[in-house]
């Protein structure tokens, strides 16, 4: 079977989870059938099994609101990638940053086409701040069409095949929950003393950690609240980079550098993006995973802390129950339901005691900490491999081309 994969994110161009999962996801599919990838950028990468092309914008659209750039150029590059496609067997896009080249690709070749959900735009309003209203609402349109006409839909947790078919209206046997993945052997469980020291971290000193994108989603303004409330004892390190806007940028340097006076010192604001081979030793020294995400599909970045045997304190949201064990291998803090329109309609000071209570529990006693590391990174181990993903997506696609056979014909 010959399969296409479409993406924006693709190393070294990767920013979030959705990268990092088609970035491993391709590379795992590509010991077992022919893989090529079209994605945002210059990448060029042949082997006789994997070919990957990134999509140029040569030519960008200057429209004349200039927040809407985003939405139209990702059109662009969507219509460069479903020209340049060889013929698949099946197309598979991931985010609706590529789902118009996979609706494309569909007419064009008479082939399925798949969708992952990392995510889906109506659970984030807030990206109108990014693409303005305009681009959100055309980014919302692609989306809907692409679910509505999509031939199979993986859900990265359960949680996320019950938003889907609630949105969109989608056919619930289209749909299969097959978990993000990660390498455990990857992510050793110590770290290296002299990656953190380059990255301002003091390797003898317990510290509280936070990585993802400057994203109202990933919630890092509650992490810096619950921050205010950790134990003296303890370092604070952001790995946070990529702001949505500039406004929110503004925020975050507002609130950490309050953050620091509060402290007197000890934080560590990681600015630029962690190169990955240094990621696995932040994790590794950290004594606690914080992922304060007010939404989130899956949550690839508490696996990648539980396999270093870091305990993660994270939100009761989205599929990250299905990942943790409470009291087991981590600690779930429950949040007040989210407006549709408002991000900031919370209990910000609740969640926040919340998030540091747990946290503290963990900075205080490190034989805790040990002890729910160890089961974190078994639990890894035992159900979020990599190779186990990509035989499932496989045999997924497989299915899906079955089932469009025979409706064909």
């Amino acid at each position: 079977m010959r399969v296409l994969l479409l993406t924006n994110e693709y190393p070294p161009r990767v920013y979030g989870g959705a990268g990092v999962h088609i970035d491993h996801l391709s590379r795992e599919l590509s010991r077992l059938a022919p893989v090529e990838v079209l994605c945002f950028g210059d990448q060029e990468e042949h082997s006789s099994q994997l070919a990957v092309t990134g999509i140029g914008l040569d030519h960008p659209i200057r429209p004349a609101d200039p927040t809407h750039a985003g939405a139209y150029n990702a059109l662009l590059r969507n219509l460069e990638m479903s020209a340049r496609a060889q013929q698949p067997d099946v197309v598979h896009c991931h985010t609706w940053y590529a789902h118009f080249g996979g609706i494309v690709v569909k007419q064009t070749r008479d082939v399925p086409m798949i969708l992952t959900t990392h995510s889906l735009e109506p659970s984030r309003p807030w990206k109108s701040e990014q693409l303005g209203i305009g681009g959100y609402r055309l980014s919302c349109w692609i989306e809907r069409t692409a679910y509505q006409n999509a031939d199979g839909i993986i859900a990265v947790s359960k949680e996320m095949a019950r938003d889907v078919v609630e949105a969109y209206g989608v056919d619930p046997s289209r749909v299969r929950v097959i978990h993000n993945g990660v390498d455990p052997d990857e992510f050793p469980s110590e770290p290296d003393p002299s990656i953190l020291r380059k990255h301002g971290i003091d390797p003898f000193r317990p510290y509280a950690l936070f990585v993802g994108r400057i994203t109202r989603q990933k919630g890092i303004g509650h992490f810096l609240r619950a921050a205010e409330l950790l134990d003296p004892s303890a370092q604070i390190v952001l790995c946070a980079a990529a702001p949505d806007t500039p406004q929110l940028a503004d925020e975050v340097e507002s609130s950490v550098r309050k953050l620091d006076q509060k402290r007197k010192g000890g934080v560590v604001w990681v600015r630029d993006a962690v190169p990955l081979k240094d990621l696995p030793s932040i994790y590794a020294g950290a004594a606690v995973y914080c992922c304060p995400s007010i939404y989130e599909p899956f949550g690839i970045t508490n696996l990648e802390a539980m396999s270093c045997r870091t305990t993660v304190v994270a939100t009761r949201t989205g599929g990250i129950p299905e990942i943790i064990v409470e009291g087991e291998t981590g600690y779930l803090i429950d949040k007040t339901p989210i407006s549709a329109t408002d991000p900031e309609a919370r209990d910000p000071e609740s969640f926040a005691n919340g998030l540091a209570e747990a946290m503290n529990r963990i900075i205080v006693s490190p034989e805790l900490g040990r002890e729910l590391g160890e089961k974190a990174r078994q639990r890894v181990v035992d159900h979020f491999s990599w190779s186990s993903i990509a035989r499932q997506t496989l045999e997924f696609y497989g299915d899906v081309a079955q089932r469009y056979r025979s409706e064909r014909s």
